[in-house]
């Protein structure tokens, strides 16, 4: 199922290929929206081909999501009788992630107890982009490592290490842009008016 920052990854791609003076159609891109979930996408010439599902739980865990967890662990629990529905779905969306571990999904202070020392903060730091990594070599793959170019953003990517660590692992693979925010209304407005002056057809869904 695709469910993933779709506004906001397709804004950046857009306007990516805009300052490349190329079309987004043209190049094969990984765009990585970290916020409150974190969706890897594989842009294949106009089109997104591959992503993780941020909602139900798949790619890298994020401050409030869970991410890909162990199956067999999770079917234990959901059957041990401890757990409404409703409440191991939050454990998996909400309550997951930097929140699990570290009780805050705010992704500042967590670099920011890892900075005065706390080591499981630390430690969940330095996993969150690992997973990160993972997925996006994953999206790599997908494009046979015909990658133009990787885009970081969403509101984590404001922070400077970010880029820093994300370059130490994907930076083999492509170079990499960061577009810090979410574009989200001005993707709605752009859509519209490519429609109004004719350059793409509207779709229904």
């Amino acid at each position: 199922r695709s469910i993933f920052h779709a506004l906001n990854q397709k804004a950046v791609a857009r306007r990516f290929a805009k300052e490349q003076g190329k079309r987004y159609e043209d190049l094969n891109l990984i765009v990585i929206h970290m916020g409150g979930g974190v969706s890897v996408g594989a842009h294949s010439h106009g089109k997104v081909v591959d992503v993780n599902n941020i909602l139900d739980g798949e790619g890298c865990f994020s401050p409030e999501r869970a991410g890909t967890v162990p199956a067999g662990d999770l079917v234990k629990m959901c059957f041990s009788g401890k757990y409404t529905q409703q409440e191991i779905y939050k454990k998996i969306c909400g309550n997951g992630g930097f929140n699990g571990y570290l009780h805050t999904n705010d992704a500042r202070q967590v670099q920011k107890m890892a900075q005065e020392g706390n080591a499981e903060a630390q430690l969940v730091w330095d996993a969150f982009f690992y997973q990160i990594a993972k997925d996006a070599g994953a999206m790599a793959a997908v494009l046979c490592g015909k990658v133009d170019q990787i885009i970081l953003t969403g509101g984590i990517a404001y922070n400077p290490y970010t880029r820093e660590i994300l370059e130490k692992h994907l930076g083999f693979i492509a170079p990499i842009t960061v577009y810090p925010g979410e574009d989200e209304l001005l993707a709605l407005c752009q859509g519209a008016l490519r429609v109004v002056n004719g350059e793409e057809a509207a779709k229904e869904y």
